[in-house]
């Protein structure tokens, strides 16, 4: 048999993307096939270095060319990445590929927390990653990257000083914390805030990224309307615990983004302090706060639920030590790469199904003189 560069391109089109549902040919995700001999290289280029199917794909690339066209063939198969996105060119934030807000009905379900694993896990899996602490009144990512005296530096670009993120394990960041002193509240009126998180997106010079989490404010605030207004936001993820109270406060959380006017996409639902587990009985799970909360609030609003975090002391310290608890080898760790991949699927699989997120306009109603 005549094996060439078709012969292989037509065994890989019997190769589907698990989630996309759709052969890898046709999604244009192979490239560069070569055939020397008894060799065959190609490169598969997913929609994320965080593919948790990347070894599916890799296995099911040489069984079915080894069944389809050659049992003996050596194959060399180079897994990359080029990370999927719908934002067209923009002024603002043009090199961004994705936009993320990370939201939450109420404070203390450990959204920066989530947010900052959440973003080092995306970064060891080899995607560029972002952090826009836009939680004005209560900023905790430099304390959690370590960081709190970092002053962010500027840089000159085509005649305009632009502010440079602060770097930290591998993630690019922007909080008010480096602008103000530690100890100092921040005592500001919404339209100050909503001002400072527009210039963290205006006037700082990000680069390329990938995912660019926005770590937002409990509740629903003009922040919120600040950031929509702003960008086309990608998706949203909805950080919550497994208490009634905080369910009550997501369910509106979450049905502010599906408001039809706002219409952002929620990619997902992450249940944090889900269980609690002891250091030295790992395996036992004890569901303190109830159980399956997450679960339930994802399927009753029909959204993905991307995974529940334990409920570690480990997960505090790290946070206070400014360490993020995935930079260990434990199960804190793995529950958060597990999130991270389940999450790079979800932008993937959204940015392949579902319309571009448009900016919000709204309209401003004045009252009637009387």
């Amino acid at each position: 048999m005549n094996i060439t560069t078709e012969t292989i391109q037509k065994a890989l089109q019997t190769v589907n993307d698990p989630d996309l549902k759709k052969d890898l040919v046709s999604l244009n995700m192979v490239k560069d096939i070569v055939v020397q001999g008894k060799e065959v290289s190609f490169t598969v280029v997913l929609t994320t270095p965080a593919c948790p199917l990347k070894e599916k794909i890799r296995q099911d690339c040489e069984e079915a060319i080894h069944k389809l066209v050659s049992p003996d063939l050596v194959l060399r198969i180079n897994m990359t990445a080029n990370v999927s996105s719908l934002r067209s060119a923009s002024p603002m934030l043009p090199h961004v590929k994705n936009i993320i807000a990370i939201a939450s009905g109420k404070g203390g379900v450990g959204k920066s927390t989530v947010t900052a694993n959440l973003a080092v896990a995306l970064a060891q899996e080899g995607a560029k990653v972002g952090i826009i602490d836009a939680d004005i009144f209560g900023p905790s990512i430099p304390t959690m990257f370590n960081c709190e005296s970092a002053q962010p530096g500027l840089i000159q670009v085509n005649g305009r000083n632009l502010i440079l993120p602060i770097e930290q394990y591998g993630v690019k960041l922007l909080s008010i914390g480096f602008l103000t002193p530690p100890d100092d509240a921040v005592v500001w009126r919404g339209p100050m805030a909503s001002s400072a998180l527009r210039q963290f997106m205006t006037d700082a010079e990000w680069g390329e990224l990938d995912y660019l989490l926005i770590d937002l404010p409990p509740g629903t605030s003009d922040i919120h309307l600040t950031l929509v207004q702003a960008v086309a936001v990608t998706g949203a993820v909805i950080v919550t615990t497994p208490q009634k109270v905080a369910l009550a406060d997501a369910q509106k959380g979450l049905a502010m983004f599906k408001q039809k006017q706002i219409n952002v996409p929620v990619l997902g639902v992450v249940e944090n302090m889900a269980y609690f587990t002891p250091e030295e009985l790992p395996e036992n799970k004890y569901y303190i706060f109830g159980k399956d909360g997450g679960k339930v609030l994802a399927t009753r609003n029909e959204v993905e639920f991307l995974g529940e975090i334990p409920l570690v002391q480990s997960i505090r310290e790290a946070g206070d030590s400014g360490k993020p608890a995935v930079l260990k080898e434990d199960i804190t760790a793995k529950a958060f790469k597990q999130l991270a991949q389940g999450l790079a699927r979800a932008v993937a699989m959204r940015n392949a199904m579902v319309e571009k997120t448009k900016k919000v306009e709204f309209t401003v109603h004045t009252a009637p003189n009387h």
